[in-house]
């Protein structure tokens, strides 16, 4: 089996929606890509992608006003520094406490890769043991998540299945951000322009493009995130994340 399984949970959540410029209010539930991140800091490595097959919603938490400090401005290598004496705002974050999720994703080989059970022992292994490259977080870095190995069904007590009574419309929920590689756009639009990394031939180059984020009308039916009216994710949109990253 491909698909790997895992619970998911943390004091405090926040994925935001990207409609709210200044103040971040979340989502009501975890997104794909937010979950496709967590399944990354487990375990990760250039010839394997992540596919959310399913999320479930075991605690949907409560919302909560949280007020902390920011900086107004962006860092980066382009910037010039940031003083934060100078910079600093107070903004209103609304955000999710008390969450938990079952996240079921496959692995996709992909670079060449042909040998897919060392990585699904991989990842089975570095969850049950609570090894990760990076700490995994719910939204946000500051909002820890700690997560278990559910294997694929093997449980089966009632604390690991979503709450089957939960219906509630999400509207438009991001699914994932595709970086495309094109030098071209690069450099006819600047406020648009991206540097990051890709695997050619084995070795990590950094290529010049932008992003494209892919969004999807999503719904909680029976305690799953589904598309709306349908009983699954978008796995159309996958596809075309795949497509639009060649």
């Amino acid at each position: 089996m491909k698909i790997v399984d895992i619970k998911v949970w943390g004091e405090y959540a926040c994925f935001t929606r990207p409609e709210f410029k200044v103040e971040r209010v979340s989502y009501p539930v975890i997104t794909p890509s937010a979950a496709r991140g967590i399944l990354e800091a487990i375990y990760w490595k250039p010839q394997i992608r992540y596919k959310i097959q399913r999320i479930g919603v075991l605690e949907s938490g409560t919302h909560w006003s949280l007020l902390r400090n920011e900086i107004s401005k962006r860092q980066s290598n382009r910037s010039p520094r940031v003083v934060v004496d100078e910079s600093r705002q107070q903004r209103t974050s609304l955000i999710l406490k008390n969450v938990a999720y079952r996240i079921q994703g496959r692995i996709e080989l992909r670079n060449g890769e042909t040998n897919i059970a060392k990585h699904l022992d991989c990842f089975r292994r570095r969850v049950e043991r609570g090894q990760y490259f990076h700490k995994p977080f719910l939204g946000c870095r500051e909002f820890a998540a700690d997560f278990e190995w559910l294997g694929g069904g093997r449980n089966t007590g009632k604390t690991i299945l979503p709450d089957a009574s939960l219906n509630l419309p999400v509207g438009t929920m991001l699914y994932d951000t595709a970086y495309i590689v094109d030098p071209e756009h690069y450099k006819a639009h600047p406020e648009d322009r991206l540097t990051f990394y890709r695997q050619v031939n084995g070795i990590s180059k950094e290529q010049k493009g932008y992003a494209k984020r892919l969004f999807f009308n999503a719904e909680i039916k029976e305690g799953w995130l589904v598309e709306q009216e349908k009983d699954c994710l978008p796995q159309s949109l996958f596809n075309k994340l795949t497509e639009l990253e060649v």
